[in-house]
C-alpha cells in the first residue's frame, strides 16, 4: 500500500515556566565546560507503540541537561521493517514519530532496503521501477539526515545522490559542534532483498570511518560520533571497561579496534539485537537491544577550551517500558520507573502521531487465521526450532510436489502465541514480505547449503523433506543429507526446493541449478499468505509437537553447537 502524506508533527514547545528556570540554571553552568548526553536507538522495526514512553525518557532528561548541556538523540538503523503499523505505510509512520521525537540522524540499515519501491511492490518490476523508491520518500519526509558513508555507487564509488542521504552530518549541539558518521554491516547486500540493492556496493566500515571522520574534524567537529548498523553483544554491563562477558570477534568490535585514537567519542551500534555498553580500544560503544523496547546513553564532557573530550560515563541499556524481556511488551501495561528525577510520562504529543496507523494496522491483525495455538510454538535464531520447522513444512505443503524446503531462521521474528491465531500475530512471526518461490537444486549443492549454515554463527535454517547429519571427521566437516523415508540424497540428483526469494537472490543463488528470474518472483505468492493458508491442515498447534521438533531427534544433527568447527 502507498503510505499515507501526513503533514509532519512539530515538537511540543516546552511550558515558558520550564524554559525560564532551564535559562536560570543555565547561567550557572560550569564556563567553558558542556555535558552531552547522547542517546542510541537502534532496531526499531517499526514498533512505534513504544514510542511515546521513550519520548516520556526523552522529556526528563532534556529537563536535566537544560542547565548544563543537551540531548543528542540518534538511530543505528533498520527503522521500518516489522510491524503492520510501519509495513502499511512503508515506514512513514516511524519517521513522523522520530520527527516529533527530535531524532538527529539515523543510519540507514540493511532492511531499509527491504520495501524496494514506493508502493505495492517490494522489487522492480520494469525499468521505470526505482528499487531504492520507498526509502528515498521517507528520507525526504524526515527532519533529520540518513547517513550511509559506507553504500556507495557500484560503477563509481561515489555516494549515492539521494535526497536527504549522505554520509555524514554536522550539527551544532549546545554550541558544541558535532560530526555523525553513518554506515551499515558490510553483509548489507546479503541481508536484504538483493534485487533492492543492485547496482550499489559497500566499502569497509573503518576505511569509511576514518575517511568522513578525518573531514567532519577538518570541517570543525569537535565530537565525532558513528551510527553503526553493525553490532555486538554483551551479557554483563556493570562495568564498561570489562569486555569479559562480551562476544570480542563481532563486527563493531573490531570497527572500534581499527580506529586510531582521537578518531571518534563514541558508537552507536545495531543490526545484531544485542546488548553493548562498553568501552572498546577507548571508545564508548552502545547497542540496546531491538524492536524500541530499550535505548542507551553515553554522556560526554566537553572542554570548548581544548575542544576536546574530558570525561564519559556509559549507562546500561534502559528499558523504556520497565525491565527489558525478549518477549513482546504490554504497552498497556508500561511501568517504567523514574528516570532523571521524575516520574515517566508518555508523551503525548507522540502519541498522537502513532494513534491512526496503530489503529488502522489493529483492524488487520485482528482477522482470525483459522487456527488455535493449544501452547506456545516458539522460534530459536541460533539453533532448530519448533516453529521455522513448522514454517518450512508449510512451505513445502504449499507447494506441491516440492522435495525440500529451506527456511532462513532470521526470518521468523516472534513465537505464536497461544489461544486464536490471528492475522497480527502471524504477522509478527513472519514480518517480511518475502515471495513463496520454488528452484532448482543438485544434492551436492544442498549439501554445500547446510555445510555453511552449521558453520556460520546466524540463523538456523528451518528445513522439511530431509534430514542432515553434520560430523567431523579430523578437520573436514562431512554433511550426508537423507529424505524423510532414510533414502541418501545423491550428489547428481535434482531436488525441487521450495524457499524464499531473499534465500533464493542472495545465500542460495550461486547453488542453483538455474537462477530464479523476476517475473518467477512477480507470480509468487507471499510466503506469510502461502503458509497461513496451509496451517489449518495441520489442526491445532502444540509447541512440543515432535512433528515440528523433537529434540530427541533433531532434523539437523551436528556433533556440538552451532557454530560448527572441525579441527
Amino acid at each position: 500500500m502507498r503510505p499515507a502524506h501526513l503533514p509532519l508533527l512539530l515538537l511540543l514547545a516546552l511550558p515558558a515556566c520550564a524554559s525560564h528556570r532551564a535559562a536560570r540554571r543555565a547561567s550557572h553552568r560550569p564556563a567553558g565546560r558542556v555535558l552531552i548526553s547522547l542517546v542510541g536507538t537502534n532496531d526499531l522495526h517499526g514498533r512505534i507503540a513504544l514510542l511515546p514512553w521513550l519520548g516520556g525518557h526523552l522529556a526528563n532528561l532534556r529537563r536535566a541537561r537544560a542547565a548544563d548541556g543537551a540531548v543528542l538523540l540518534v538511530d543505528a538503523g533498520d527503522l521500518f521493517q516489522g510491524t503492520l503499523a510501519s509495513n502499511l505505510t512503508e515506514g512513514a509512520a516511524v519517521v513522523r514519530a522520530y520527527n516529533a521525537l527530535g531524532y538527529a540522524a539515523a543510519a540507514v540499515g540493511n532492511h531499509e532496503f527491504d520495501y524496494g519501491p514506493a508502493g505495492e511492490s517490494t522489487f522492480p518490476r520494469s525499468a521505470a521501477d526505482d528499487p531504492r523508491g520507498a526509502l528515498r520518500s521517507r528520507a525526504r519526509e524526515a527532519s533529520f539526515p540518513f547517513l550511509a558513508a559506507n553504500i556507495v555507487e557500484a560503477s563509481t564509488g561515489a555516494a549515492p545522490r539521494w535526497d536527504n542521504v549522505s554520509p555524514d552530518h554536522l550539527t551544532t549541539v549546545a554550541g558544541v559542534r558535532v560530526g555523525l558518521v553513518g554506515v551499515s554491516t558490510e553483509a548489507t547486500p546479503t541481508t536484504t532483498l538483493a534485487v533492492n540493492f543492485r547496482g550499489l556496493a559497500m566499502r569497509p566500515l573503518a576505511d569509511a570511518v576514518l575517511a568522513r571522520a578525518a573531514d567532519l574534524r577538518a570541517r570543525g567537529a569537535t565530537v565525532v560520533v558513528v551510527l553503526a548498523h553493525a553490532g555486538g553483544a554483551c551479557r554483563r554491563f556493570d562495568h564498561p571497561d570489562d569486555l569479559g562477558s562480551c562476544h570480542e570477534g563481532e563486527e563493531v568490535f573490531a570497527l572500534a579496534r581499527a580506529l586510531p585514537a582521537g578518531t571518534v567519542d563514541a558508537i552507536v551500534a545495531g543490526h545484531t539485537h544485542q546488548g553493548v555498553a562498553h568501552v572498546v580500544n577507548g571508545i564508548p560503544v552502545i547497542e540496546s537491544f531491538a524492536n524500541g523496547q530499550a535505548f542507551g546513553r553515553v554522556d560526554l564532557t566537553v572542554d570548548r577550551r581544548s575542544g576536546r573530550v574530558t570525561g564519559r560515563r556509559v549507562f546500561a541499556p534502559r528499558g523504556v517500558c520497565g525491565p527489558i524481556t525478549r518477549e513482546p511488551v504490554d504497552v498497556a501495561r508500561c511501568a517504567p520507573a523514574g528516570y532523571e528525577g521524575a516520574a515517566v510520562v508518555a508523551d503525548e504529543g507522540v502519541a498522537r502521531v502513532v494513534a491512526g496507523p496503530l489503529a488502522e494496522a489493529r483492524a488487520v491483525e485482528e482477522r482470525p487465521v483459522g487456527v488455535t495455538v493449544v501452547s506456545p510454538v516458539r522460534t530459536r535464531y541460533q539453533e532448530e526450532s519448533a516453529l521455522t520447522n513448522l514454517v518450512a513444512d508449510r512451505m513445502r505443503a504449499a507447494a506441491p510436489g516440492a522435495d525440500v524446503a529451506l527456511m532462513n531462521g532470521g526470518g521468523v521474528r516472534a513465537d505464536l502465541p497461544a489461544g486464536p491465531l490471528d492475522y497480527g500475530h502471524l504477522y509478527a512471526s513472519l514480518p517480511f514480505d518475502n515471495r513463496l518461490v520454488t528452484v532448482r537444486m543438485r544434492g551436492a549443492a544442498l549439501r554445500e547449503v547446510l555445510r555453511a549454515n552449521a558453520r556460520a554463527d546466524d540463523g538456523a535454517l528451518g528445513i522439511a523433506g530431509v534430514r542432515a547429519a553434520v560430523t567431523c571427521a579430523g578437520d573436514r566437516m562431512e554433511v550426508r543429507v537423507t529424505r524423510d523415508d532414510g533414502r541418501a540424497v545423491g550428489d547428481d540428483e535434482v531436488l525441487t526446493v521450495v524457499t524464499n526469494d531473499y534465500l533464493a537472490g542472495g545465500s542460495l543463488a550461486r547453488h542453483l541449478a538455474e537462477p530464479l528470474t523476476d517475473d518467477a518472483i512477480a507470480a509468487s505468492p507471499t510466503l506469510r499468505d502461502a503458509v497461513g493458508a496451509a496451517l489449518g491442515a495441520v489442526g491445532p498447534l502444540r509447541g512440543d509437537d515432535p512433528r515440528w521438533h523433537d529434540p530427541a531427534r533433531p532434523r539437523v544433527t551436528l556433533p556440538h553447537a552451532r557454530p560448527v568447527r572441525c579441527r
